[in-house]
């Protein structure tokens, strides 16, 4: 009885699709940019990394809406 090939795994799909990747990809974007503008504008550096994620996460929503 021969043994099953555990080199590799039974599926070689991407993890993520190509819409994913982009949606998460404009979303970082945005947040990275963000939390300069916040940090450009005088906020200490906790708050403009909690707007950055703030905006982040909305962004993924409008992104995903957008991008179809």
């Amino acid at each position: 009885m021969s043994q099953p090939d555990r080199s590799r795994p039974d599926r070689d799909g991407p993890l993520l699709t190509q819409r994913a990747a982009l949606v998460f990809l404009l979303a970082a974007l945005a947040g990275a940019g963000a939390t300069v503008l916040a940090a450009l504008a005088g906020n200490p550096w906790p708050v403009a990394v909690s707007v950055g994620g703030g905006a982040a996460g909305s962004a993924v929503l409008f992104f995903k809406e957008i991008i179809g």
